[in-house]
């Protein structure tokens, strides 16, 4: 019998069943450009899909090859997603925090 801090590890069968049977997305990358000339979207996707497959949306753009970097990002719609669920990839997450949300007008 394994000891409580191996056990918290191992994954349960609840787990499995979730993975399974429930669609976990992902807000990541996913390349468009020519050969050596990257540029990519920022698109939610289903997480066991590949890296190019079938998005839900396409939520934005990245450009790494100008200078500085161009970024558009659709914040309101990627804030609606992780709101349902969706998990940020670890650089969607940095060019988030690279582009702070915008302050919100106020009617006068």
């Amino acid at each position: 019998m394994p000891c409580a801090a191996v056990r918290s590890i191992l994954p349960t069968y609840t787990d499995f069943l979730f993975e399974r049977f429930f669609t976990v997305l992902m807000i990541r990358l996913a390349r468009v450009g020519a050969r050596k000339q990257p540029h990519y979207r920022v698109v939610v996707i289903e997480k066991d899909r590949a890296r190019n497959g079938r998005s839900v949306e396409v939520v934005g753009t990245y450009n790494p090859r100008t200078s500085p970097a161009s970024v558009d990002l659709k914040r309101e719609r990627i804030d609606y997603w992780v709101s349902k669920g969706a998990q940020l990839s670890d650089r969607v997450g940095k060019l988030m925090a690279q582009q702070p949300a915008a302050a919100p007008v106020e009617a006068a």
